[in-house]
């Protein structure tokens, strides 16, 4: 089976702020970036947004890494969080509902089709993708 890495990365420009988000997909020796942004809206949202436009980019059911700086996404599902949710009827451990559950799910769902893997990477550091693709997501707020 094929596989892409997508290397994503949000940003917000106050927090809610204007937001942007970066996509880098990779596949061979192809790259193909995305990027977008909204007046209003939070960091969080951003990083999530980043990944499922990376992940709708596609088009054909292959293997996918998912490369990010967001502890709180790429913990969701490596830590499971998400299948708790799910299971708890979108609660989260604090007992309240779930922030950003409609994008959550529409994530999960993606995660799913693609049988993702999410994978950690250090923000703001010498990563080439993770750095450009937070250029990707500054320049989308710019252009707002």
């Amino acid at each position: 089976m094929d596989k892409v890495i997508i290397y994503t990365d949000g940003a917000c420009s106050g927090n809610p702020g204007p937001g942007g988000w970066g996509t880098i997909l990779i596949y061979k020796e192809h790259k193909k970036e995305l990027s977008g942004g909204v007046k209003s809206t939070t960091n969080n949202i951003m990083e999530i947004t980043a990944i499922i436009e990376g992940l709708k980019a596609l088009k054909t059911i292959c293997e996918v890494e998912i490369y990010s700086d967001s502890a709180y996404v790429v913990n969701a599902f490596n830590n499971n969080w998400i299948d708790e949710w799910k299971k708890n009827g979108w609660i989260n451990s604090k007992k309240e509902e779930v922030k950003n559950k409609e994008l959550w799910k529409e994530l999960d769902l993606l995660a799913q089709k693609y049988k993702a893997k999410f994978i950690k990477v250090k923000g703001h550091s010498n990563n080439e993708y993770n750095n450009r693709c937070d250029q990707l997501a500054r320049e989308a707020i710019k252009n707002i």
